[in-house]
């Protein structure tokens, strides 16, 4: 990074926390607590969860907000995000580009809360957007989209095999409506772009075909892993590329988050192409005169009103066409005790028949009866299920709403993605631990058979281990855990070596670190052996 870019990222970073400090005082505000200034993010999602223990949940904070459980998710995780990235700040420190992506995102976020909420009114503007950059904001996601469609032909050279790749991936009525509202023998030009980026981070087609283009250390490390990364960025495009298709002008902000973007997503490609591992070429996708540029604008809107919008999140995976959807657990409860209530209604019916055939005058109220004992079973059939009832809530199936709901200990919603057949990771359940979440925990041990982590405990152990020695407790909810998922021999062989080792480090340097170290593998050892 040279020294003119470096300063221009630290320069539009500190302007992100500007903004975010005086908006964090106006929200709080909004939620009863009263601050004098803002701070730094930390501060301010300590300053959140106070206000949700004030007004009765996170329920009521996203009421006085305007938002519903999906985006009130959306919020506090993007800032959960930005609170890991930079978890202090002094003027002048040199600024990663994840961390200005983190900035940026969470200031789009404050642009949308307060479109929702209009008694807020705080400036989120990073700075004048002129013509130029808003034109050029068009040509990045205008190339992103063409570099998704080429990856994809790469994979797939021969139309007839994709096309029968996608039958298989979605249905052959999917294909026909791309294949009819697309150009001629074009399947991708009739697809949405979330369409077309799912065919991307799918997490099979990812790592088949697109996982070693992707693969740079220095590019999509916001998150754990570049899929997941790719994938969240391609969904922020999404929404930048919904406001192009409706007219709207950028905000600084979507500008700033698209150059960003754009970076992220072509450098890679462009170092392949450069290398000889792929004819895909971003710089020439992103060279266009500004008629082609038009031209392809005005053709998006057309397909996009023809389609009818695109306002579904890219996915972590395709889900496959299925012949008969696979009932929920939920759904089999209710399906089983329809058949037995419908058997009652049957058995009711034939003593009612007899009944009318011995004693004539007894009908009417036995008539009654079968009212009575057949409405039952067709309320219960109108039971909406868990993941009816997320939907009605505003909350997609998602695992990243799932892995919200954990974190910000709301035992009701993870109720219903559980009920609803979720799995779940143990890995997702570090911050729950921290901060010493038992409903959740509880929540999550009650559907333990639906944790498919593969080997958790690594992970877990050693997450703990840090945690005990940066002051933590080995708490009664983490035995428990450890119980539960960690007695097997090879975990408990592992440990015994750890607190070996840590024995053995002791006695050849015993100081207080050390002794420390050893007493927390002895403890872990103690629970699980």
């Amino acid at each position: 990074m040279t020294l003119s870019k470096t300063h221009h990222v630290r320069e539009q970073f500190e302007h992100c926390l500007g903004i975010i400090r005086q908006a964090s005082v106006e929200i709080l505000l909004l939620l009863k607590v009263h601050v004098s200034e803002g701070k730094d993010p930390r501060w301010f999602l300590e300053q959140l969860d106070n206000a949700r223990l004030g007004l009765g949940g996170w329920a009521a904070v996203a009421k006085r907000l305007h938002l519903n459980d999906a985006e009130m998710s959306n919020f506090t995780l993007q800032l959960r995000l930005l609170q890991q990235r930079v978890p202090q700040y002094e003027s002048g420190q040199d600024v990663s580009d994840n961390q200005l992506i983190a900035a940026t995102r969470f200031v789009t976020a404050l642009e949308h809360v307060r479109q929702q909420q209009p008694l807020l009114t705080y400036s989120t503007e990073l700075a004048p957007a002129d013509e130029a950059q808003q034109l050029q904001a068009q040509k990045q996601v205008r190339a992103v989209e063409m570099m998704l469609k080429a990856l994809v032909l790469k994979a797939w050279p021969d139309p007839t095999r994709l096309n029968n790749h996608l039958k298989t991936l979605f249905s052959a009525d999917q294909v026909r409506r791309w294949l009819r509202q697309g150009e001629r023998n074009d399947v991708l030009s009739g697809m949405k772009f979330s369409e077309l980026a799912l065919m991307v981070v799918d997490k099979k087609e990812f790592s088949r075909y697109y996982a070693a283009l992707f693969s740079d250390q220095h590019h999509l490390t916001l998150l754990v892993e570049p899929r997941k990364t790719l994938q969240n960025f391609l969904d922020d495009i999404r929404q930048i590329r919904n406001t192009l298709l409706a007219g709207e002008a950028l905000t600084p902000a979507q500008i700033v988050l698209m150059d960003s973007y754009y970076d992220q997503i072509a450098s890679p490609v462009q170092r392949a192409f450069e290398q000889g591992r792929t004819r895909v070429n971003p710089a020439a996708l992103l060279a266009v005169e500004t008629n082609d540029l038009h031209r392809f604008w005005e053709h998006a809107q057309q397909k996009n009103k023809a389609a009818g919008g695109d306002s579904d999140e890219i996915g972590e995976n395709i889900d496959k066409p299925q012949r008969r959807a696979e009932r929920t657990p939920e759904q089999r409860d209710q399906l089983i005790s329809g058949l037995l209530w419908g058997a009652v209604g049957v058995m009711v019916l034939a003593m009612l028949a007899g009944g009318v055939w011995l004693f004539v005058g007894d009908s009417q109220p036995r008539a009654a009866e079968v009212v009575v004992q057949t409405q039952q079973p067709e309320d219960m059939r109108d039971t909406p299920s868990s993941r009816d009832t997320l939907t009605r809530m505003g909350i997609t199936w998602d695992e990243n709403n799932f892995r919200s709901a954990i974190d910000r200990n709301d035992a009701r919603v993870v109720q219903l993605f559980l009920k609803g057949g979720m799995d779940w990771k143990v890995s997702w359940t570090e911050q729950a631990h921290s901060a010493g979440n038992v409903a959740v925990l509880k929540m999550l041990m009650r559907y333990r058979l639906q944790m498919t982590e593969q080997k958790p405990c690594r992970r877990f152990i050693t997450t703990l281990s840090h945690a005990m020695s940066s002051g933590e407790k080995l708490t009664s909810s983490r035995k428990t855990w450890l119980q539960a998922f960690c007695t097997v021999p090879a975990v408990v062989a592992r440990q015994r070596y750890e607190v070996e080792q840590a024995t053995r480090r002791a006695q050849a340097q015993p100081d207080a670190s050390s002794k420390k170290w050893q007493g927390i593998q002895t403890e872990i050892y103690e629970v699980i052996r």
